[in-house]
């Protein structure tokens, strides 16, 4: 079941009173610890400010003296993304300390750079350890970053795709091999792309997000099509059927897990047996595998 996306929301007043507050006092340490010296300035005999002043950040990152000040007293109601950079640049902040004045801004930062494709050891072990199962790791856009054996063997080894190609929503609306096998398709690809929808709100302006999308939109009519439904659903354990060449049809409920609560997140999705033959079928497969 679907239901329709609100418009716009708004933060409550003190919500936003508080992100205010939040966002000046962690200004106001990350000034404080930046010397004049780490970013070219004399330090003068008579200097009692730890870090810069606020003056010095406004003319480093060229935003007024007032306006910067406002910042740091929580008055200003909204700051712009290119004030954001500006400050984050002037302050010296790593990609930790930026990410984080962004979100206390509640704003997006126009120059994320795309998620890198390296994933950790530990996370490659969580997904091969769930064998006979299928099981792969994915980000919030569907990209596969990792599969097992299992996945392989039954949705296709995609190692022998190009890196963009390997993505479930691209697969679902492209992949001859994906029609023909996902008995629920059609089902499937309405409930990824209203899914897609609700993660896709967290990233907007982000440009990797919008290219992806708008990838998907001129490839696919069908995707198309669904897109301007303007569909969400949230995400939620289902069974959807399978039809594999050799051992047959396979019933599966899809279980997912977050290995990290903050974004860029990635996520273990298994397939566990929804049946008994599912179960039966599945070892048969990692037999012939091993045969």
């Amino acid at each position: 079941m679907t239901i329709a996306a609100p418009e716009h929301r708004t933060e409550p007043p003190r919500a936003q009173h508080i992100r205010r507050r939040e966002l000046a006092a962690f200004l106001r340490s990350r000034r404080e610890r930046v010397t004049p010296e780490q970013v070219g300035l004399p330090r003068g005999p008579r200097r009692r400010t730890p870090g810069l002043r606020r003056e010095e950040v406004a003319q480093l990152s060229a935003v007024g003296v007032t306006w910067y000040t406002w910042i740091e007293q929580a008055r200003a109601t909204h700051v712009s993304a290119q004030v954001l950079d500006a400050v984050a640049r002037a302050l010296l902040m790593d990609p930790t300390e930026r990410a984080h004045l962004f979100a206390l801004a509640g704003t997006t930062d126009p120059r994320i750079d795309p998620e890198c494709p390296v994933v950790s050891t530990s996370a490659r072990k969580v997904v091969e350890r769930l064998a006979p199962y299928p099981a792969s790791l994915q980000n919030a856009r569907y990209d596969v970053l990792a599969a097992n054996r299992p996945f392989a063997q039954l949705f296709g080894d995609l190692t022998e795709l190009p890196v963009a190609d390997r993505n479930c929503l691209w697969l679902l609306a492209t992949s001859a091999r994906w029609k023909r096998d996902f008995l629920d398709r059609d089902e499937m690809l309405r409930d990824l792309i209203a899914k897609y929808r609700v993660a896709m709100a967290e990233h907007v302006a982000e440009p990797v997000w919008k290219e992806h999308r708008d990838r998907l939109l001129a490839a696919s009519e069908e995707f198309r099509a669904l897109w301007e439904r303007h569909e969400v659903a949230p995400l939620s354990p289902h069974v959807k059927r399978y039809r594999h060449p050799v051992v047959g049809l396979v019933r599966l409920e899809h279980r997912t897990m977050w290995l990290a609560p903050q974004s860029p997140a990635h996520r273990v999705v298994a397939y566990i047996p929804a049946d008994e033959e599912t179960e039966e079928r599945l070892e048969r497969l990692a037999e012939l595998a091993d045969g």
